[in-house]
């Protein structure tokens, strides 16, 4: 004969209720506390708690929110906007104006006339000849190697196998490289 210990039925599992706009509403201070936590200044705060209500709406209507039946709804709503929060601080944290804002009371001042190198003006001047003189088919290739597309996307535009596409690249690199020797010397 097993003994089995006796204890209270597990509790029956709560259906997910999703939450209304006014819920994530109510959490706006929480949001707002964890954006300072993270890094974010006081004075975009605001606009980040926006995009927070804004994407946790959006993954609501989209049904992306499935919380844990168990949880108390609260937190569980509590924990799912925390990542949410997270996520946007870090992208918000990430941007290039973010990263390299500077505040100063005059920009003019960090500005050093002397510091633009004259040799390398030459050099980009002369670069910039040359190019203008290659034959259009070297000067096509470099621009589009030097843009955001791939080689192999130029070369099925192009009708070309990739490798030549790659063989043509060097062809033109080699001839703009000696146009520019020319130039300098």
């Amino acid at each position: 004969m097993s003994h089995r210990k006796r204890c209270a039925p597990p509790a029956p599992p709560r259906a997910a209720v999703l939450p209304s706009l006014d819920v994530l509403v109510a959490e706006r201070p929480m949001i707002a506390a964890r954006l300072i936590a993270s890094g974010i200044p006081a004075r975009d705060c605001e606009d980040l708690v926006q995009i927070v209500l804004v994407a946790a709406w959006k993954a609501v209507q989209s049904g992306r929110y499935r919380p844990d039946p168990q949880t108390e709804p609260r937190r569980a709503i509590q924990a799912w906007l925390h990542g949410i929060t997270w996520r946007q601080a870090g992208h918000y944290l990430e941007r290039a104006c973010v990263r390299r804002e500077v505040p100063v009371g005059e920009p003019r001042a960090f500005i050093d006339e002397g510091s633009v190198d004259p040799g390398g003006r030459l050099l980009a001047r002369a670069a910039l000849r040359a190019l203008a003189e290659l034959p259009a088919r070297h000067r096509d290739l470099l621009l589009a190697a030097a843009g955001p597309g791939s080689l192999a996307a130029y070369a099925r535009a192009h009708g070309l196998r990739p490798a030549t596409a790659a063989s043509r690249l060097r062809i033109a690199r080699r001839e703009l490289a000696r146009r520019i020797a020319q130039r300098l010397w």
